[in-house]
């Protein structure tokens, strides 16, 4: 089963990383949106981690997996 995250990579005021996964993003989705949506999420401070709120963008990536189950039962 092959499934696709989007990664957004955050810096907190603690100086932590912190990271949203997104499942499915859409296959056309491009970096200035992604850049938009994350400038969106620090202005409006809505994400906390242990009290800190996000302050910058470390990055972002879009993660592919593959995995096949192995019969063994």
């Amino acid at each position: 089963m092959i499934t696709k995250n989007l990664e957004l990579i955050f810096q907190t005021s603690t100086g932590r990383r912190s990271t949203i996964r997104i499942p499915n993003p859409k296959d056309t989705l491009t970096a200035a949106e992604v850049q938009t949506a994350m400038n969106d999420i620090i202005g409006k401070n809505v994400f906390h981690v242990d009290g800190s709120s996000y302050t910058g963008i470390l990055g972002a990536r879009i993660v592919t997996r593959d995995v096949s189950e192995l019969q063994v039962i």
